[in-house]
């Protein structure tokens, strides 16, 4: 198992972490936990020692299944991380009340990596007036939590400035070879290299969406390997990057368990070749896009009730992965009236747009694309 030094802890995790928010479930929606317990375990046994969940994950009940199932492994041999629901905190005193019951939950005495949950500018703001980092800091030095962080999800501009803020022991984001520019993106990755500032990677494979494809994009992965998986590729492109510590990847099956450890325990990181490949797979996906919507949002509220940018979000997506079974909850989930079916083409929209896109059109297309509930391909 490929592991990595975070030499200012002066630990060394696995570069494989196992992300608990995406457990086998049973019909009822409930952890299967019997599935779940020998995917962790044969994840330990192969050299697995980050485990990531979080207050929220599976309704409540991650924390509480992972907590049950490490029990039967020596405290010191893995790294535990979980995460405090900032959302819930509404008072001071709620930091301890929250670390305590999540302490009784997984059932242990510290938290090894604890993170500020999801964070943006707006909560960073409402938790400096309210002294949470402080407070945080004084339950690191009691012994509750062994090392200070944050996972965030906002602008690279709200990421330096957490990130400055403080010697941070780590911190954690999203990255992948898709999204290399959103959020803190490439250069947050930098900024941390700078800071010395171990990182955490989450949604390496966007969600599952860079683990299918098409024949096209496949052939081009497998010409370098053809008994690696298209996952294998996007997780080694940030296992690429020397100051990643540890990628999170939430396993569903145990099939994705024995690919990630194919992966990680022989890790070679991507040679020139394939990097070239990856950069060629971007710019196929990126042409694929149906139009230029920026989802700037100069064109709502629509006066019908149309989600302009959130349809256009989708149906670019769809086109992108040519895969229906990746937007299918998103539009599936998306209410009648916000439905593109809605708009009687007043152009409102096309006067706002910066863009100057061709709304009234675009969204017809989109309509149809989506109704077909297949894939492109």
């Amino acid at each position: 198992m490929e592991t990595r030094a975070m030499e200012k802890l002066g630990v060394k995790t696995s570069l494989l972490g196992f992300g608990c928010m995406r457990f086998p479930t049973t019909a009822d929606g409930k952890i299967d936990e019997t599935m779940a317990e020998q995917m962790l375990d044969k994840a330990i046994a192969a050299g697995v020692n980050y485990i990531d969940t979080a207050y929220p994950y599976h309704n409540g009940e991650s924390e509480p299944f992972v907590g049950r199932v490490l029990q039967k492994y020596e405290r010191g041999s893995f790294y535990l991380a979980t995460k405090l629901p900032i959302w819930k905190v509404e008072k001071l005193e709620d930091v301890d009340t929250i670390l305590e019951e999540q302490l009784t939950r997984l059932q242990t005495d510290y938290i090894d990596f604890y993170l500020m949950h999801a964070m943006n500018k707006e909560r960073w703001d409402a938790m400096l007036q309210m002294g949470v980092v402080k407070r945080l800091e004084e339950l690191k030095a009691e012994g509750k939590i062994r090392y200070l962080g944050f996972s965030f999800h906002d602008t690279y501009e709200a990421f330096e400035e957490m990130l400055c803020y403080r010697d941070w022991d780590f911190c954690q984001i999203q990255l992948n070879y898709m999204d290399a520019n959103e959020q803190a993106g490439l250069k947050g990755y930098e900024l941390t290299v700078q800071k010395q500032v171990p990182l955490i990677i989450m949604e390496p494979v966007k969600g599952g969406t860079l683990a299918v494809f098409g024949e096209d994009i496949t052939e081009m992965f497998h010409a370098h390997d053809a008994e690696a998986s298209s996952a294998s590729f996007a997780l080694r492109w940030v296992g690429s990057l020397p100051n990643v510590k540890v990628i999170l990847s939430g396993m569903s099956t145990m099939e994705q368990v024995e690919d990630n450890l194919r992966t990680f325990g022989q890790f070679r990181p991507l040679n020139n070749e394939e990097s070239k490949t990856i950069d060629e797979v971007v710019a196929i996906l990126n042409s694929r896009v149906q139009n230029g919507c920026t989802a700037c949002r100069y064109c709502m509220p629509c006066p019908f009730g149309v989600d302009i940018p959130g349809t256009f979000r989708t149906w670019n997506t769809y086109h992108m992965y040519q895969n229906y079974k990746i937007v299918r909850n998103r539009w599936e989930q998306m209410e009648e009236s916000a439905r593109p079916k809605n708009c009687v083409k007043c152009g409102r929209c096309e006067q706002s747009c910066p863009q100057k896109l061709h709304i009234r059109d675009d969204l017809a297309r989109a309509q149809e694309d989506l109704d077909k509930k297949e894939m492109i391909l």
